[in-house]
């Protein structure tokens, strides 16, 4: 945990923010895997965590701003736990080190907030995730189940985004031990690729550098030599020589901040011509996007700068044509090019994706519904102390590819006759984290290859 203070802080500017009403968080519970002794990997609510700092399961919390009170409520093991557990802190222990006074059982959670609802106080609630949360807000406050999203309260939404959008010192330094982890991760990966392993030995291998540093995994490993899908997390290919290998991987601290690299790599000790060529166009994007990184730039522009990089590149190679900005701004780059150029990152990969984009990534603005620009999570003004990720990529996915081509989509700046010969090619991409400073922006953790030389040298 940090400091008492940094938590007493964090809900003294969450109270004034908000200005009235009862703030309620609901802490995840364990999830178990097939009975309820044997749950999956504990990780708490982000938001609890940042602004009461317990990693426990079975907690709830409130800030009563009205009546200025701060409560936690909870259980204390009983013996019987404690015999499989272990002794264990009281919860008013451990509430020493988040400045919270009061703590009450959770059974009184529902008392307290049926006497607000009388009072006529306004109960804030976050959307929730997961589904155990919906069950106790239909307990808790009598909303229907399928209606707690829409119940959430904008005013609670956009003050912990605010707070939590801009790090400070303290949590810069655990994300960028986080991305320090990472990038051993990815070193290993680089070490060990090579004809003859199944994708399954290297993730596992990356997945023990994340443990031994002390920490988990930020999200699911991508460890493929299919980079043209996205989120792949099948493991069961046996990499062979001429392929690519993507890792897209990274770890949390021990204090849920994340980290969230990817690299791209030979199978064997070098890139074939054409996948240098690609790779290079990939990564003429990603150094483009990450020189215009600095306070007062729409994320957008940055997201937009990549993708006429990517277009021009694949132009003069012969896979688009006619005018760049038009073919940009009609989308017809999204074919190689479907996604965004990065996202927010803190305490979650994608931070407080469960709050909604459009307050996190967007300022309350809406988001766009063209294909490909519609998955840029991040378009805001940037501002110093953002953590986000750079990464530009290029996909052949073939499916894409045939139906665009049958529909005759953007034929003025596609051609196809050159794209159907790289169907087979894969994808890739290179990604890096960084905190935009009052001047510009810095890498945060060590750095890892991303030239063709120096990732060709790490395979010698």
């Amino acid at each position: 945990m940090f400091p008492a203070q940094t938590y007493i802080q964090r809900r003294r500017r969450l109270r004034d923010q908000v200005g009235s009403g009862v703030l309620l968080f609901l802490g995840n519970d364990e999830s178990p895997m097939n009975y309820a002794d044997n749950p999956f990997h504990f990780r708490q609510d982000s938001s609890f965590l940042y602004f009461f700092g317990l990693s426990t399961p079975g907690l709830a919390a409130l800030i009563d701003v009205d009546e200025g009170r701060e409560i936690l409520f909870g259980n204390d093991l009983t013996v019987e736990d404690i015999v499989w557990m272990g002794t264990q802190p009281t919860l008013a222990d451990r509430c020493r080190d988040n400045g919270i006074e009061e703590v009450q059982p959770l059974a009184g959670l529902k008392d307290y907030l049926a006497a607000a609802h009388g009072e006529d106080r306004k109960v804030h609630i976050l959307p929730p995730y997961r589904a155990e949360h919906r069950i106790e807000l239909w307990d808790l406050l009598e909303i229907p189940l399928g209606q707690a999203e829409e119940a959430a309260s904008v005013e609670f939404i956009t003050a912990v985004v605010d707070q939590r959008n801009t790090k400070t010192a303290e949590e810069i330094e655990e994300l960028d031990w986080a991305a320090s982890i990472s990038a051993d991760m990815h070193l290993t990966a680089m070490r060990m690729a090579r004809p003859g392993l199944t994708e399954a030995e290297i993730a596992a291998a990356v997945h023990q550098v994340a443990l031994a540093a002390g920490g988990q995994l930020a999200f699911p490993i991508i460890a493929t030599v299919h980079g043209e899908t996205l989120h792949n997390h099948f493991h069961g290919n046996v990499l062979k020589g001429g392929d690519m290998f993507l890792l897209d991987a990274g770890a949390e601290t021990a204090m849920g901040y994340a980290g969230d690299l990817s690299s791209t790599m030979p199978v064997g000790d070098h890139f074939s011509p054409r996948q240098k060529e690609i790779y290079q166009v990939a990564l003429d994007a990603h150094e483009a996007a990450v020189a215009a990184l600095k306070p007062g730039t729409l994320f957008r522009d940055v997201h937009l700068l990549a993708c006429r990089t990517v277009a021009q590149g694949l132009k003069e190679l012969g896979f688009m044509r006619g005018d760049i900005d038009e073919a940009v701004a009609a989308g017809a780059h999204a074919l190689f090019f479907p996604c965004g150029t990065g996202h927010m990152m803190g305490l979650d990969v994608h931070d407080m994706e469960n709050l909604g984009e459009k307050y996190v990534g967007y300022g309350g603005e809406e988001k766009s519904t063209q294909f490909g620009l519609k998955s840029l999570r991040l378009a805001r003004e940037l501002e110093p102390g953002f953590v986000l990720t750079v990464e530009p990529g290029i996909y052949f996915i073939p499916e894409l590819i045939d139906q665009w081509k049958a529909e005759k989509r953007f034929e003025l700046f596609i051609n196809y006759d050159k794209v159907e010969s790289y169907k087979d090619f894969g994808g890739l991409r290179n990604e890096e984290d960084f905190l935009i400073t009052e001047t510009g922006y810095r890498l945060l953790g060590k750095p890892i290859p991303k030239t063709i030389e120096d990732v060709e040298a790490m395979k010698c």
